[in-house]
C-alpha cells in the first residue's frame, strides 16, 4: 500500500470538490439557520448535568441526517 503523501488530503478534497460536494452545495443553496430554533427546541432534553459530553451542534448534525438520508447510507 502506497504510503499517503505530505499533499494528498488537499488533492482528494480538490477532486471531491470538482465531483461535487453536497455539503458545499447545500451550504448554496439552503439557509440551514433556519432550522436552529426547532432544532433547538426538540433537542432542549438535555441536562447538561456535570461531568457529560457536551453536545453536538445541531445544525451540523441535521445537515449529515439530510445527506446520509440522500445517499441511502444508514448508521
Amino acid at each position: 500500500m502506497k504510503q499517503s503523501g505530505f499533499f494528498d488530503v488537499e488533492e482528494r478534497l480538490a477532486r471531491s470538490r470538482g465531483l461535487g460536494d453536497q455539503l458545499e452545495a447545500f451550504s448554496r443553496t439552503v439557509d440551514f439557520e433556519v432550522f436552529r430554533p426547532d432544532l433547538e427546541q426538540a433537542l432542549a432534553y438535555l441536562g447538561g448535568s456535570k461531568g457529560s459530553r457536551p453536545p453536538c451542534e445541531a445544525v451540523l448534525m441535521f445537515k449529515i441526517l439530510v445527506i446520509q438520508t440522500l445517499n441511502n447510507l444508514s448508521d
